[in-house]
């Protein structure tokens, strides 16, 4: 798992982005600089491929949520990687 997934499931478990919580795709690229938005977006999707995070279309444009079925996963590495990266 590279440090920008890492950096994206800290975001998810920080705001508690679980089930019925959801955040817009372009809140989500928030944070990161610019330059690193399309490799952002690829984590993402990489992450929605492991099957971390959920995506699902509303009338706002794409939302995103974690699969609280990967919550122990998710907290594991969040709590594993603490020191290594910013919050």
């Amino acid at each position: 798992m590279d440090e920008i997934e890492i950096k994206l499931l800290k975001k998810f478990h920080r705001h508690r982005i679980w089930g019925t919580h959801h955040i817009r795709e372009d809140t989500l690229l928030k944070g990161f600089p610019s330059h690193l938005k399309y490799r952002v977006k690829m984590a993402v999707e990489e992450l929605r491929n492991k099957g971390f995070l959920i995506k699902f279309p509303t009338g706002h444009g794409m939302q995103w949520y974690a699969n609280i079925e990967k919550f122990k996963e998710i907290e594991e590495i969040v709590m594993s990687n603490n020191n290594t990266l910013d919050k």
